[in-house]
């Protein structure tokens, strides 16, 4: 059933990195993020009355918290600066990052297919950062930047929760991760508004007069965003139930989740008209092969 739970998860992160892409038209990558996370949050929130735990529990959900929210905020604004192929397709590597990683935390022991599967994911990941780039060369390295921080605190978000998911529920993982998110980026935002705030000056056209600069509208309402939080939450819902089950597997799931990228591309051709698709579809092929590789290991 687990397995099962990982494939539908997979398939609404794909069409949830769809709507985010859409959503970032209208909004910054912060307010996409507050407005999905508290949307989702008031989804989630008749498991406030439901579920209860001590406060270390509650500690430990804030620090997932934070991990969480570096992650998506570092993987938002890589979106914005570089293609949707290009930022799914690099986050497939992160599973492949959570095997091996788990060798050297957990002792997990892999076979020599799936030692294969982790070297055919390398190659992709060199594949699409030679296909990717967008011909900005500072929004590319932005970009990059971005991506790694995304994939390198999601992987250790990935790890914490194989051992905070031991002990607690499912949705009550959720749903206090999600209040929590909620709260860290709301605190960013309110931060970043208060800035904006600040009077500004700007040489006019006519010499070295200034005028004060207004701030700018921070949110647009926009369809995007509910239908954003819809998507994480039945994502993160079918992945949290997932890991859960007894006998389930983290690098399986971690796995399984990211043939969302399968999604993402295609969509990602058929809507955004992206081009330059050859090295991608090599790119695609490589980590396709790879999870098999990984899966039949």
């Amino acid at each position: 059933m687990w397995l099962w739970l990982a494939l539908l998860s997979a398939i609404l992160l794909g069409f949830y990195d769809i709507a985010k892409k859409k959503a970032l038209s209208k909004n910054g990558p912060l307010e996409v993020l507050l407005a999905a996370t508290a949307i989702s949050t008031l989804l989630l929130s008749p498991c406030f009355f439901i579920y209860s735990g001590p406060w270390e529990h509650h500690l430990m959900l804030i620090g997932k918290a934070v991990l969480v929210s570096a992650s998506w905020v570092s993987g938002m604004i890589a979106l914005k600066l570089l293609p949707i192929t290009t930022v799914s397709t690099l986050k497939a590597s992160r599973p492949f990052i959570v095997l091996l990683l788990s060798i050297l935390i957990y002792g997990e022991r892999l076979s020599a297919l799936q030692y294969l599967g982790v070297a055919l994911a390398l190659v992709a990941v060199v594949l699409i950062t030679r296909t990717g780039k967008s011909g900005d060369r500072a929004a590319d390295r932005r970009g990059y930047i971005a991506i790694a921080i995304s994939i390198l605190t999601g992987v250790a978000s990935a790890l914490y929760d194989k051992h905070i998911m031991a002990s607690m529920e499912p949705l009550f993982v959720q749903s206090r991760t999600n209040l929590y998110i909620t709260a860290i980026l709301a605190v960013w935002v309110a931060a970043r508004w208060l800035r904006s705030r600040q009077p500004r000056t700007a040489v006019c056209d006519s010499g070295d007069s200034t005028h004060r600069s207004a701030p700018g509208l921070l949110f647009r309402p926009d369809w995007w965003l509910p239908v954003t939080a819809l998507l994480i939450t039945g994502a993160d819902m079918a992945y949290f139930f997932a890991l859960g089950q007894e006998g389930s597997l983290l690098s399986v799931i971690s796995i399984m989740r990211r043939a969302s990228v399968i999604v993402t591309f295609v969509f990602g051709v058929i809507i955004f008209k992206e081009k330059k698709l050859g090295g991608k579809f090599a790119a695609l092929g490589f980590l396709v092969a790879a999870l098999v590789c990984l899966m039949l290991g």
